[in-house]
C-alpha cells in the first residue's frame, strides 16, 4: 500500500494533507524518515511513526444496521439520542453513516469507515435505488400511481422527482387494519375511519424527506416508513431493531455493483 494511502486511511489527515506531512518529513518508515508519499509499504509488517507516534492500520468495516424510530442520525447530539448509541460496545473511531434516515423512519442504515464505498453508494450521479415500505393516510388511484411511476413535483422550484417504482400491498379504511398498524406506530382514534394505505415505494435519489414529501404530493400522509433495502441488499429479517451485523463480502460487491 501507499503510504500517504495508509496515512490518509488511518485517519492521519486527508490525501492532500499528508503528503505534505510526508514531504515536511513528520513521517518515519522503520525508524527512518521518508518524504516520498508514494512509497509502497507493508501496512500490516512495517511499523509507521506520524511525529513519533505509531500509526496502526485501520481495517475496513461494514455494518448493517436496523434502526428504531426515535434516534437521529448523527454521531452525538445534545438534545437526542443517535444511532451511534447502539454501538457503545465498538469502537467506532473514523466509522460513519452512509447517508441518513429521518428521525422517525426505521430500518436499513449502513455504517462504515470507507470514504470511497461512501462515495460510490452516495454521489448523486449514483442513483443507488432504496426501497421502503410505507402506511399513509389517503389512498393511491391509479392516476397517481402512474404518477409516481413517472415522476411528481415535490417542491415549487425542485425538478420533477426521477421515476419511481411502487406496489401497492393494501388499501382500505384505517379501522380495518387497526391492529397491524397500531404495532407499527400511533394513530389517533379520530383518523380511525380515514383512508390508508401500504406499500413499497423504491426510488433512486436521497432528496430530503423524498418518500414523504412524493406521497404528500399526491395526498397521502405517511404514519410509517422502514426502509428495507439498498440496491439488492435487504435488510436482515433477524436483526431485532437496535441490532448491527458486519455485511457480508458478497454484500458489499452487490451494493458496489448494483447502481443505474
Amino acid at each position: 500500500m501507499r503510504l500517504d494511502k495508509f496515512l490518509a486511511q488511518s485517519y492521519v489527515g486527508k490525501r492532500k494533507e499528508v503528503r505534505i506531512y510526508i514531504k515536511e518529513g513528520k513521517v518515519k518508515v522503520n525508524g527512518e524518515v521518508i518524504t516520498i508519499p508514494a512509497i509502497d509499504i507493508d501496512e500490516r509488517l512495517d511499523v509507521i511513526e506520524y511525529l513519533d507516534e505509531r500509526v496502526y492500520y485501520t481495517e475496513k468495516v461494514y455494518y448493517m444496521f436496523n434502526k428504531p424510530a426515535g434516534y437521529i442520525t448523527a454521531k452525538r447530539d445534545a438534545s437526542h439520542k443517535t444511532v451511534f448509541d447502539f454501538f457503545d460496545d465498538m469502537n467506532m473511531n473514523g466509522v460513519f453513516h452512509v447517508g441518513r434516515l429521518d428521525k422517525d423512519t426505521e430500518g436499513l442504515l449502513l455504517f462504515t469507515n470507507d470514504g470511497e464505498f461512501e462515495h460510490r453508494l452516495m454521489h448523486p450521479e449514483k442513483h443507488m435505488e432504496k426501497t421502503y415500505f410505507f402506511w399513509a393516510l389517503g389512498s393511491l388511484s391509479e392516476e397517481n400511481i402512474k404518477k409516481l411511476e413517472e415522476g411528481v413535483y415535490i417542491n415549487k422550484g425542485e425538478i420533477l422527482t426521477k421515476p419511481a417504482r411502487i406496489e401497492v400491498q393494501k388499501s382500505g379504511v384505517c379501522k380495518d387494519f387497526k391492529d397491524e398498524i397500531d404495532s407499527l406506530c400511533n394513530i389517533d382514534s379520530n383518523q380511525h375511519n380515514q383512508q390508508v394505505v401500504s406499500g413499497y415505494l423504491t426510488i433512486s435519489e436521497g432528496r430530503k424527506h423524498q418518500v414523504k414529501r412524493m406521497l404528500k404530493a399526491l395526498g397521502c400522509h405517511v404514519v410509517y416508513l422502514n426502509r428495507i433495502a439498498i440496491g439488492e441488499v435487504k435488510l436482515d429479517e433477524s436483526l431485532e431493531k437496535g441490532q448491527y451485523r458486519e455485511l457480508t463480502e458478497l454484500e458489499i460487491q452487490k451494493l458496489l455493483q448494483n447502481q443505474i
